[in-house]
């Protein structure tokens, strides 16, 4: 349940990533609560990962998902580049969140 949990914080750290691009972009309301309630819900799912998960675990791998997330939606949605170096890195990160599933 603590792994459900950590993948669902990581997903809800992408909306909140996301929204920080839109609200600067918008500067609307639902945008700034919508942000709020993404990393709101993001680290109330993170705490709930981290009492069962050593905390340098669940720490990495909620930003790993984060991180290759918002790099990945940004390539689709804001036209960021799709350098064939930058796909690599983002794999390695994705990859080394998942190696440490695999050791946990």
């Amino acid at each position: 349940m603590a792994w459900a949990s950590l993948v669902v914080a990581g997903l809800c750290e992408i909306l909140g990533v996301l929204m920080i691009n839109k609200w600067h972009k918008d500067g609307n309301w639902q945008s700034l609560a919508l942000l709020i309630l993404g990393f709101g819900t993001s680290f109330l799912f993170l705490a709930h990962a981290m009492k069962t998960l050593p905390m340098g675990t669940a720490y990495a791998i909620w930003t790993g998902i984060g991180a290759s997330g918002g790099a990945i939606l940004g390539m689709f949605f804001y036209g960021e580049s799709k350098n064939w170096k930058r796909i690599i890195f983002i794999a390695m990160i994705l990859g080394a969140a998942i190696g440490l599933k695999l050791i946990s």
